[in-house]
């Protein structure tokens, strides 16, 4: 393995947290990542949101200010020192320029010369990817390379190989090397 391709939203950053807790105020409810057990949000949410709840992606200053999840960045720092890393992802309006900032903000040894807008993430050269949408990991498992999932309710019927945290992906990524070498 050389190039590593890692998504952004919900992977290096918690979205869902965030995104929800806007919806949640506005809505006076308590969605969670939890609830969700296939990709598409609006079947979660009240029915006066629906497909509205895309529109929480648009606003100004979501992208710049997410969290990182923990280990991400050390993580992160540690792989690129072996790999080659692309930060891949899809976007939406305001989230492109925010997203450039975050990453030169908070990846600055990736830099956003590695950051790569796409809704077809199969279609990007690598030898992985991590990801959590269910489409993006089965586009990418057909090709015939290899696919992990952050483990999320909504990505369980996708049969890759799955991590709960960047520590166990790290880990994951060792165990790939050294079945490449036996």
């Amino acid at each position: 393995m050389k190039t590593l391709l890692i998504d952004m939203d919900s992977v290096i950053v918690d979205l869902m947290t965030e995104w929800h807790r806007r919806y949640n105020e506005d809505y006076d409810d308590n969605l969670s990542v939890e609830d969700l057990k296939c990709w598409q949000s609006e079947k979660y949410v009240k029915e006066a949101c629906g497909k509205k709840i895309y529109e929480y992606l648009d606003q100004p200053g979501l992208f710049l200010n997410l969290e990182p999840f923990p280990n991400a960045i050390a993580v992160l720092e540690r792989l690129s020192r072996t790999y080659e890393i692309l930060i891949v992802t899809s976007s939406r309006t305001y989230a492109y320029t925010e997203k450039e900032k975050w990453v030169e903000k908070h990846l600055p040894f990736i830099g956003a010369r590695n950051l790569v807008f796409t809704h077809r993430k199969e279609m990007v050269v690598g030898d992985l990817l991590f990801d959590d949408a269910p489409h993006n990991l089965i586009a990418f498992s057909e090709t015939g390379r290899k696919a992990v999932a952050m483990d999320y309710p909504y990505n369980r019927n996708v049969d890759v190989d799955r991590v709960g945290s960047w520590i166990e992906f790290e880990t994951l990524i060792e165990k790939f090397e050294m079945g490449e070498r036996t």
